[in-house]
């Protein structure tokens, strides 16, 4: 099986082949805590967009900022080997930050995309300038209704 989980700078260089052979690279990124439904429906999706998926998953101690205390609830390692599993997801990175700047400048993909829960308006403004910059296309995937994984550890709690 081919290695899917990549180093930022090896997900570069394979952007960089991708490119070269004149096929389109498609990055999304987030959490992706727990996995569920509206997850693979949106990784799906994304992946029918381009030739190749790569999903920049967002470290533990950025899940944390992002999501509060108690997350996230799988470590980075576990989520992206979940993430790896798919057939829908071509390569995973784990990055450090809360932004997904530095990825979007150092992959320069092809198309970007994001779920429902976001507009081009609010995306945050570093990451839609580096975006523009690299000259993606910003694609906004609707989302699946009462599927999230704060609905889910919320359901959790109250078991």
């Amino acid at each position: 099986m081919k290695k899917k989980i990549l180093s930022l700078d090896e997900l570069a260089a394979r952007a960089q082949e991708i490119q070269r052979g004149a096929k389109r690279l498609v990055l999304t990124n987030g959490c992706f805590d727990l996995l569920h439904v509206g997850h693979v429906r949106y990784l799906t999706q994304a992946r029918e967009l381009g030739d190749y998926l790569a999903v920049a998953l967002n470290g533990d101690e950025s899940v944390c900022a992002l999501k509060g205390k108690g997350r996230p609830i799988n470590t980075a390692a576990e989520r992206a080997e979940v993430l790896a599993a798919l057939a829908c997801v071509d390569f995973v990175t784990v990055f450090p930050s809360v932004r997904a700047t530095e990825v979007i400048a150092t992959v320069r993909p092809s198309i970007y995309v994001k779920g429902g829960d976001y507009s081009v308006e609010s995306l945050n403004p570093e990451e839609l300038a580096a975006l523009r910059e690299v000259g993606a296309r910003i694609e906004i995937l609707p989302l699946v209704p009462g599927k999230s994984t704060s609905g889910m550890v919320e359901r959790m709690r109250n078991l």
